[in-house]
């Protein structure tokens, strides 16, 4: 029997970090709607053409479009044994045909890991991020600081804060998250599906806490 994992988070949870850990030990893709929107987009495939109409009028891709890029994706051989699925679903109703595509092959959706960050926590490790201008090297205002400030250690290059991590954006982002999840947690509580971890801690004690409870729920 496939194995498909859906991963939620806020912004700053470090799902990106814990995709790639659950991925490589259950031998699944980290199945990514980002990276299918962008590919589709690309390729200039039917159902990117569609989507690139939306998207020009500052409309949102409708649903039925984004499932068909999702099915497209989940069919390809590497999905034969599963799939860790991010930022798809969004919503219960994308959560409802998600099951029926599932279903159809053979499968389900075997649980729901939800990595759990105070927002204030959230905002305190976004918020001190720092980038360099040169390679996008990272670096943060209290937990990895350069050697002399405002410079980064490998290139020398300036360092400094992306719009999209600044205060007031992230408090944004972080509320738009938890008006859009709230209902899909609910859908997949009801189901018993939602495995909840603590994503304060040391990022490898969450990472064996997730290998561990997912591997319980299977």
């Amino acid at each position: 029997m496939p194995t498909y994992i859906i991963l939620l988070g806020p912004p700053g949870a470090g799902k990106g970090t814990q995709a790639a850990w659950i991925s490589e030990e259950f031998d699944i893709p980290h199945v990514s709607s980002g990276n299918i929107f962008r590919e589709n987009l690309k390729n200039k495939t039917e159902l990117g053409k569609i989507a690139l109409k939306y998207i020009e009028r500052g409309e949102l891709v409708p649903d039925d479009v984004t499932i068909e890029m999702m099915k497209d994706r989940l069919i390809r051989p590497d999905c034969k044994n599963g799939a860790l699925l991010d930022g798809f679903p969004r919503t219960p109703e994308q959560a409802g045909a998600l099951d029926k595509i599932l279903a159809e092959m053979g499968g389900q959706v075997n649980c729901v890991p939800l990595i759990v960050v105070p927002a204030e926590m959230l905002v305190e490790r976004i918020s001190g991020r720092r980038v360099c201008r040169e390679n996008d090297h990272v670096y943060h205002v209290i937990y990895n600081q350069p050697k002399h400030p405002g410079i980064c250690d490998l290139d020398g290059s300036e360092l400094y804060q992306r719009d999209d991590d600044k205060e007031e954006t992230v408090r944004r982002r972080i509320l738009v998250y938890e008006q859009q999840t709230t209902p899909l947690i609910a859908y997949y509580q009801n189901k018993g599906l939602i495995i909840s971890v603590d994503g304060t801690r040391e990022i490898g004690e969450v990472s064996n806490q997730l290998l561990r409870e997912i591997k319980k729920a299977l």
